[in-house]
């Protein structure tokens, strides 16, 4: 088996800059990447704030860009990069696109819908193919752009 630790590094860093951009406009600093075939189909940063719209997450964005690179609204063969833990409609999304693999950074205690609040190996009644998840890739990194974030609102 491969070790995918260099390629997920690789991509949350990407995932980084776009966070960076996040957070540079005032928005939660989340960032996405969505890859396919080892190569970015998408890429998005959290814009609620900016596009009055409260789904405007990092993650429904690149989702939303990634299905019109494919033509399709399943995303098979896709691996979604997130600086954050996703929130539960976030996760939904990743669900219903069908995303392949999901790699998160950071936990997110109050609001994570994968590992945190909610358990996604513990719901049962989602059944579409299982979505693999590996979590804390570069999570020191994605924490800290959230907590400096924060501190520069108090």
């Amino acid at each position: 088996m491969i070790d995918s630790t260099i390629d997920d590094e690789h991509w949350m860093r990407l995932a980084l800059k776009q966070a960076e951009r996040a957070f540079q406009v005032g928005e939660v600093p989340v960032g996405a990447v969505i890859v396919q075939h080892n190569r970015v189909i998408a890429c998005s940063y959290n814009q609620p704030i900016a596009t009055c719209d409260p789904t405007a997450h990092a993650e429904v964005l690149a989702l939303r860009q990634a299905a019109k690179v494919v033509n399709n609204y399943r995303l098979v063969d896709c691996e979604l990069y997130v600086t954050v833990e996703p929130c539960l409609m976030c996760l939904g999304a990743v669900v219903h696109a069908r995303i392949q693999r999901l790699v998160f950074g950071a936990c997110e205690p109050r609001a994570g819908a994968v590992v945190s609040q909610l358990q996604l190996e513990y719901m049962t009644f989602i059944n579409h193919k299982k979505l693999q998840v590996k979590q804390g890739v570069l999570s020191g990194s994605c924490s800290d752009l959230m907590v400096r974030f924060f501190q520069s609102r108090r």
